[in-house]
């Protein structure tokens, strides 16, 4: 009497189960890419002039732009709405265009980060700008941008960093 077994082969039950795990292995790692290059198209990078000078970053990309606002830069607009102003690492500036309310706290001489792009003609128009919050405190990134350009010491032009 014949044995007679119900279902597919052995190799063919192997097979099987090959193949929907390597499908689940490809789901995944598509999934996988889809959230990094999400991840990546997010990221906001911090750089400060001397970066831009460098040409670490090209027109159109997202990033935060941190420095001192140079003495004397910032001017007004008529439609009392658009500030321009210098952002500066002491050793390099970049222009600063910004359309909207500027912090109370903002002022030539203090530390500043602006979250924005640059434009093809190396402005970095801004969508918004932080200003320090108190005496003692500046933006880590920008105390260490200014700390690498070897002109600035803690507890000068902004405050200490924590």
């Amino acid at each position: 009497m014949p044995l007679v077994t119900k279902g597919p082969k052995p190799s063919q039950r192997k097979r099987r189960r090959l193949v929907m795990i390597l499908s689940a292995m490809a789901v995944l790692a598509l999934a996988a890419g889809l959230v990094l290059r999400a991840l990546n198209d997010n990221l906001v990078f911090f750089m400060a002039p001397s970066d831009i000078q460098a040409g670490k970053i090209e027109p159109g990309r997202q990033f935060r732009l941190g420095g001192l606002v140079a003495e004397n830069s910032v001017t007004k607009a008529a439609d009392g709405l658009t500030i321009q102003f210098i952002v500066t690492d002491l050793v390099n500036e970049t222009p600063v265009r910004f359309r909207g309310l500027l912090p109370d706290l903002f002022r030539e001489g203090q530390g500043v980060i602006a979250e924005g792009r640059l434009d093809e003609s190396g402005t970095f128009v801004a969508t918004s700008v932080l200003a320090k919050h108190d005496e003692k405190y500046m933006p880590p990134e920008v105390a260490e941008a200014l700390r690498k350009s070897g002109k600035w010491e803690e507890g000068s032009a902004g405050g200490d960093s924590p």
